[in-house]
């Protein structure tokens, strides 16, 4: 029984589906084989001709956009509509039954006032039983006894008075206003509208109409218009030639020309001169026409749609033609819409200028940085230079100590010589008579001995002066050499080392500090002479050459008879504190080498072919 139920239920249930399959098929066929909602759009001026143009076409993509059933969309221009010549409509007729032929309308949409009164005149030739929507025309064009049961409108409300009050709040000096309107009957209207609207305000200012002129007279007077005059450009389709104008071009025409401020009626025309003020606002209406449209196509009751005016929204002006023109923004409207507004520097190149600055503060921090560092790096050569002066005096001195026995030696010759003469013309004074003649000799061998003594003292002096600062100077490399053989010679003497020195023959000028030098070349001479010292080599010599190279170079070589250098040490010896010397500082060298690339030189050692260690330095001629 069980089993028998089930199966009684399994056969119901696919029973029940496959209906609502079909069913659903059926309705989904029905759907898609609905056939569109048509619309037929009427335009009075053609489909490039604004304001109308740009009506029709936000109610297009408006009314496409929110109908949940196909639009099909039928758009017809009547161009007679500039005269409405009722003998011309004829042929626009006959055109739109060929068009419609055996499809039925479901709303016909007029766009502007002379559409509409050819849709009225024609309504039982076209569709009578179709609904009609207005859209786009002034209230004062389409009374509401004109409309049917079958018709409703979305109507503009232009407040004309408001259009010149903004032109004389914004320019309040203005004394001459040209109004620019057509020829044609549907601007005669606006031009009678207009007159009667500004009349209130004739006093104020003069009010030229440019209703009777061609375009190209409009251009020439829009060009000479005297100062504090403006131009309100209402509405141009026909000139007084019966010459037909796109209003766009037409307009961006004059203000090429215009010599004053443009004013003009619509938001339409933001963008192509005019400065702006209460405008009608167009895609408003054909946005809210679009939205009748709709409750009409879904079957809603006309005499429930009461579709309200559209007004002026709030006042917007072209940032462009304020500046253009010098007009403050301090005497727009409050609520003013400001469009066209170009973004300041700033705020078109932020990023490239925050980087710039950034990249700025980069260069001033890393420049700043760098002033500081080569400050700190002045300083601390300042204070290099000055240890390096007392290291060198130090070393100076530690050279005047070594030669202090040899110093103090060679000095006692002198002053033991005076002594012994001094002596002698006591002697020579005292016998009778005095021996004039052999007291003037030894007088004069007393002046000698005492130079001689002088002389040794002033070298020692120059040789532990303390400087804080080099003296530059140019002199003769030679004369430095034998001043420094004055010193060393007793050393070597007394240590048993033959000295000999070979000099150029002529000078050899550089330029630099006399005393620093004459230490470089007292530091090679002691180095070879302690090298010397307990080599146990016989003889022991020491030789100090000078030559010019290629006349552009000044050489100095000091070789000796020592044991030499380490093959593997010539490299280290002219670093600070590398010294082969049990009671060595380590100094010396580096001193050396120190001074000789202060003055563009350079100094290196070698071993020689027969023994011994040679160091030579190197300077540039001084220019004269």
């Amino acid at each position: 029984m069980v089993d028998k139920l089930l199966s009684r239920i399994g056969f119901l249930a696919l029973v029940a589906s496959t209906f609502l399959a079909a069913l659903f098929c059926l309705f989904s066929f029905n759907g898609s084989a609905a056939e569109p909602r048509r619309v037929l759009l009427l335009h009075a001026f053609g489909h490039a001709y604004s304001p109308w143009s740009d009506m029709a076409g936000s109610f297009r993509a408006e009314l496409i956009k929110k109908s949940a059933e196909p639009i099909d969309l039928y758009e017809v221009s009547l161009d007679t509509a500039r005269v409405q010549n009722a003998d011309d409509e004829a042929p626009f007729l006959e055109y739109i039954h060929a068009l419609l032929a055996g499809r039925k309308l479901d709303l016909v949409v007029p766009i502007g006032a002379p559409a509409a009164h050819f849709a009225q005149r024609n309504r039982a030739l076209l569709s009578s039983a179709a609904p009609m929507l207005i859209v786009g025309a002034d209230r004062r064009r389409i009374p509401g006894n004109s409309l049917s049961e079958n018709d409703t409108a979305v109507l503009l409300d232009l407040d004309l008075p408001a259009y010149l009050a903004n032109i004389l709040q914004l320019l309040p000096e203005t004394t001459d206003v040209a109004v620019v309107v057509g020829n044609s009957p549907v601007e005669r209207y606006w031009t009678s509208e207009l007159r009667r609207d500004f009349q209130p305000l004739a006093d104020r200012v003069h009010i030229e109409w440019f209703n009777d002129l061609t375009f190209d007279q409009m251009l020439e007077r829009a060009a000479a218009m005297p100062p504090k005059s403006t131009i309100f450009w209402f509405l141009l389709s026909e000139d007084a030639a019966g010459v037909p104008y796109s209003q766009d071009s037409a307009l961006e025409a004059m203000r090429k020309v215009a010599s004053v401020p443009l004013f003009g009626m619509g938001d339409y025309e933001m963008g192509r001169g005019i400065v702006g003020g209460p405008l009608m606002q167009i895609q408003k209406l054909g946005n809210q026409a679009a939205e009748v449209a709709l409750r009409i196509l879904t079957g809603e009751k006309l005499s429930n749609i009461n579709s309200p005016y559209v007004l002026f929204g709030a006042p917007i002006y072209d940032w462009r033609e304020l500046r253009h023109w010098n007009i403050s923004e301090s005497r727009l409207p409050p609520g003013s819409v400001v469009a066209f507004r170009e973004p300041a520097v700033w705020e078109r190149y932020r990023w490239q200028i925050a980087g710039v600055i950034t990249l700025l503060l980069l260069q001033a921090a890393v420049i700043t940085g760098l002033f500081f560092e080569r400050r700190r790096r002045h300083i601390a050569e300042l204070k290099l230079r000055e240890r390096l002066m007392e290291v060198i005096h130090l070393n100076r001195s530690a050279v005047a100590g070594a030669l202090s026995a040899s110093m103090a030696h060679e000095l006692n010759q002198p002053l033991g010589a005076i002594q012994s003469s001094a002596e002698a013309a006591m002697l020579y004074m005292k016998a009778d008579p005095p021996n004039m003649a052999r007291i003037e000799q030894i007088l004069t061998n007393i002046m000698r001995d005492d130079e001689r003594a002088a002389k040794i003292v002033s070298h020692l002096r120059g040789l532990l002066k303390k400087k804080a600062e080099t003296e530059l100077e140019q002199f003769d490399l030679n004369d430095v050499v034998h001043d420094t053989l004055e010193i060393v010679g007793p050393e070597a003497l007394r240590k048993g080392i033959e000295l000999k020195a070979c000099r150029a023959t002529g000078a050899l000028p550089v330029r630099g500090d006399r005393i620093q030098l004459q230490q470089v070349i007292m530091n090679l001479v002691m180095n070879g002479i302690d090298a010397m010292h307990d080599c146990g080599r016989a003889p022991k010599q020491m030789r100090i050459d000078t030559a010019l190279i290629a006349g552009s170079t000044v050489e100095v070589c000091v070789a000796d008879s020592g044991v030499g250098v380490p093959p593997d040490r010539l490299n280290q010896i002219f670093d600070a504190f590398y010294t082969t010397k049990h009671h060595g500082t380590g100094l010396g060298l580096s001193i050396a080498r120190t001074i000789v690339e202060t003055y563009g030189g350079k100094i290196w050692a070698e071993n020689g072919a027969e023994g011994g260690a040679v160091f030579r330095f190197s300077l540039p001629v001084a220019a004269n």
